[in-house]
C-alpha cells in the first residue's frame, strides 16, 4: 500500500504562483511514475502533468504547457507542481497519484494510488 499526500494548495491570485508537494511513501518511490490531475467543481477529472521513474520524461495538458514545470526528488520520496501564471481557469481540487509501472501516463486508470487532493483557487 502507498499513502499518497498532495500540500500547498490555497489562494492565489490570477498571474500568480503555487508549488504543489506530493510525498508518497514506499521504498519502490524511485521506481514509480508520479501524474497530477486536477478537477473543477461540476467537471470530470483531467490529467495536467505527469513524470517517470527517473525524472528525464515529462508530460504536460497542453492547458498547463509553458506554465506548469513538474519535478520530483526521489532521495525526499516527494514529486513537485511549480505553477506559474496561474489563470481562473486553473481553479480546482488537484490530486497526485502514483503509477506503479514508473512511467508517464495521461489516463486516470494509469494510476494505482491517489492522494485526497489539495485546493487550488485563483481569483481574477
Amino acid at each position: 500500500q502507498v499513502q499518497v499526500v498532495e500540500s500547498g494548495g490555497g489562494l492565489v491570485q490570477a498571474g500568480g504562483s503555487l508549488r504543489l508537494s506530493c510525498a508518497a511513501s514506499g521504498r519502490s518511490f524511485s521506481a514509480y511514475g508520479l501524474g497530477w490531475f486536477r478537477q473543477a467543481a461540476g467537471k470530470g477529472r483531467e490529467f495536467v502533468s505527469a513524470i517517470n521513474w527517473s525524472g528525464d520524461s515529462a508530460a504536460y495538458a497542453d492547458s498547463v504547457k509553458g506554465r506548469f514545470t513538474i519535478s520530483r526528488d526521489n532521495a525526499k520520496n516527494t514529486v513537485y507542481l511549480q505553477m506559474n501564471s496561474l489563470k481562473p481557469e486553473d481553479t480546482a481540487v488537484y490530486y497526485c497519484a502514483v503509477r506503479i509501472l514508473g512511467l508517464t501516463g495521461d489516463w486516470e486508470n494509469d494510476y494505482e494510488y491517489w492522494g485526497p487532493g489539495t485546493q487550488v483557487t485563483v481569483s481574477s
